[in-house]
């Protein structure tokens, strides 16, 4: 108290002036009609600019909760479009009968992690059997393929990127349905795959849309993996190798999408049967 009152009887003359001058401008624009005018239309712009400017930061640290919401509401339209259902062919017809299955759906999930530089790359999102999420699920973006669930805990889960040395993803060429195993080459940097065994009757163009081909029982069929960028046929071959320009870019990925096709199981259980079979026999 001592110094701050020191401190006023130093600087007794600066309060002073500025106790006048205030006193000199509320005479002023209380006794003239134009000043009066003026500084309430200034008064009304500043307070206006600090409120679009709290109201601005306070938008800004929503921005999370909002995306939040908007990635759960994609998850659940991704459900309900006709890709993620399959069509039921039945000649026994009732009332209650539905031409389509749904197959799949989806759930939304932050990136916690992620590598790009490494010969095995991974991702950890925030999901995991808490959530329902299981090993195998496939992992989407808005652009494209991510990679699928490798190992899951509580609340997290590891995805094996497609920038991975083991990783491999049925895709096809989109126009005509050629299909072939797509790899990551390890001398490949982030942004592209080699698409392996295309026939050499396929008439291949730069900038053909490569998506995921219907023998995956992981991945939807047709979605976005890419875009041809270059092909060779080797000598001795009949094959193309396919260069691939992915569409996502890797270093980018902050939100995905998990993928639960409804049936893999069913269809996995007969496919093994199958192969028992075919072997005692």
């Amino acid at each position: 108290m001592r110094n701050l009152l020191l401190f006023i009887l130093r600087n007794y003359f600066i309060f002073l002036f500025l106790l006048l001058e205030t006193l000199c401008i509320y005479l002023v624009v209380q006794n003239n009609f134009y000043q009066r005018a003026s500084f309430i239309n200034s008064s009304n712009a500043v307070s206006a600019n600090i409120l679009a400017a709290s109201h601005d930061v306070n938008q800004y640290f929503l921005l999370k909760d909002a995306n939040e919401k908007l990635l759960k509401e994609n998850a659940e339209l991704r459900g309900k479009t006709l890709a993620s259902f399959s069509i039921l062919v039945n000649d026994v017809h009732s009332v209650n009968d539905t031409t389509y299955h749904q197959k799949y759906t989806f759930t939304s999930a932050s990136v916690v992690k992620n590598s790009t530089n490494l010969r095995n790359n991974f991702l950890t999102l925030d999901k995991g059997s808490t959530q329902g999420i299981k090993k195998d699920m496939a992992v989407i973006t808005s652009t494209g393929v991510v990679g699928y669930v490798k190992d899951v805990s509580g609340n997290f889960c590891t995805v094996m990127s497609l920038l991975n040395s083991k990783s491999i993803f049925s895709s096809k060429i989109k126009k005509d349905g050629s299909y072939g195993p797509l790899m990551w080459d390890v001398d490949d940097n982030y942004s592209n795959a080699t698409l392996h065994d295309i026939p050499t009757h396929v008439r291949l163009i730069t900038g053909d849309t490569i998506v995921t081909s219907a023998l995956s029982t992981t991945f939807p069929e047709n979605i976005m993996i890419g875009t041809v960028e270059s092909f060779v046929r080797k000598s001795g071959e009949f094959f193309y190798t396919v260069k691939v320009k992915l569409s996502t870019d890797f270093k980018k990925i902050s939100h995905v999408y998990i993928v639960n096709n409804i049936l893999k199981d069913e269809q996995e259980e007969l496919e093994k049967k199958s192969e028992t079979d075919n072997k005692e026999n």
